[in-house]
């Protein structure tokens, strides 16, 4: 992992993208604090949805609330007969 300033990360952005592009990560720091990491999407995609796949097994969605479809389309033919 690179560490490189403002100053210098846009003086040679060029360069910094290959690196990351290459698989290195790049840390972009302001005044010596990290405040931006450069990392490859092809590289960070496939470990991304790996690890939100296992969190979702542990954190379930949760039921949908409110009612079914059949229930509301009922509803929706109630309401027009009334008009008629």
């Amino acid at each position: 992992m690179s560490t490189y300033s403002v100053f210098e990360a846009r003086n040679s952005l060029s360069r910094l993208l290959a690196e990351a592009r290459a698989g290195d990560e790049v840390v972009i720091a302001n005044r010596g604090e990290p405040v931006a990491k450069l990392v490859s999407i092809d590289g960070g995609s496939d470990a991304t949805g790996v690890s939100f796949a296992a969190w979702l097994e542990e954190n379930p969605l949760p039921q949908r609330l409110g009612r079914p479809s059949e229930a509301i389309d009922v509803q929706i033919l109630e309401s027009r007969d009334a008009w008629e």
